[in-house]
């Protein structure tokens, strides 16, 4: 990972016949979930709610990796606390925006989907990978856990996937991304899949669209009703404790962490 920022958006924004693509574009820091990326992504969303011609959101990235999870090295820089409270609320905010956008939203993968990418990835709609993406949750490798994006990650993931890949943090491809739910399809051409899921859902009307959108993601939204609070309270208590400032490190100097040595 290079420290040389990207001088563009961090997120790109196209409309066309009918859909806005959302491009994640940072790739010094392959995607990750900085407050940037998360600034121009809820703008990017909110642009598309609001654009009548509009009809649904495809989210993408450019690079070999979709998104890295948290940006460790901004979390170093800053007050470990303060980043790690503003951080989980930027997250719930940020998956709340998917799950509630009126619009259905196209998760479009051709790479790798690590940490809090994975909670990204799981609140969209649709979710389609090429067969040579892979997937891991290595938040316990860190001394941490998928603490608020298990909202979306427990509904999708079958419960004995979910207790192995949050536990050991193995990676996993997309054939076994499908099988246990976290994907839609696993796909040998993920642009072509979605160009064909974009035109059976420009068969749907947009109030049609918006209702049914509401239905699937009703339980999702409880859920962040009755338990976002707590699990980022959670989470935030964990940045900062000699375990995650190990972990981090490690990661950050390519190197293993005490406890697996």
């Amino acid at each position: 990972m290079t420290d040389t920022p990207t001088t563009g958006p961090f997120v790109g924004y196209a409309a066309e016949d009918g859909f806005a693509t959302l491009t994640l574009d940072s790739p010094h820091n392959r995607n990750a979930i900085s407050s940037r990326l998360v600034t121009e992504l809820l703008d990017g969303l909110a642009r598309a709610a609001a654009d009548p011609a509009v009809r649904g959101v495809v989210l993408t990235h450019t690079g070999n990796t979709f998104c890295a999870g948290a940006d460790l090295k901004e979390a170093v820089d800053a007050d470990p606390a303060v980043a790690a409270d503003q951080r989980t609320r930027w997250m719930v905010r940020l998956l709340r925006a998917v799950l509630e956008l009126p619009k259905p939203v196209i998760a479009q993968v051709d790479g790798n989907v690590r940490a809090g990418g994975m909670g990204i990835l799981a609140a969209c709609d649709i979710a389609v990978a090429g067969r040579g993406s892979s997937f891991a949750l290595t938040e316990a490798r860190l001394g941490l856990a998928p603490f608020v994006i298990s909202l979306t990650l427990l509904p999708r993931m079958r419960t004995r996937a979910a207790d192995r890949y949050f536990l050991t943090g193995e990676k996993f491809d997309a054939d076994t991304a499908e099988r246990i739910g976290l994907i839609t399809l696993a796909v040998d051409d993920p642009a072509a899949e979605v160009a064909r899921l974009r035109a059976e859902l420009r068969k749907g009307s947009p109030q049609g669209l918006a209702e049914s959108k509401r239905l699937t993601t009703a339980a999702i939204l409880a859920e962040f009703d009755r338990s976002a609070e707590e699990l980022a309270a959670r989470s935030g208590r964990f940045f900062g404790t000699p375990e995650v400032i190990e972990g981090a490190t490690a990661f950050l100097q390519k190197r293993p962490p005490t406890w697996a040595q």
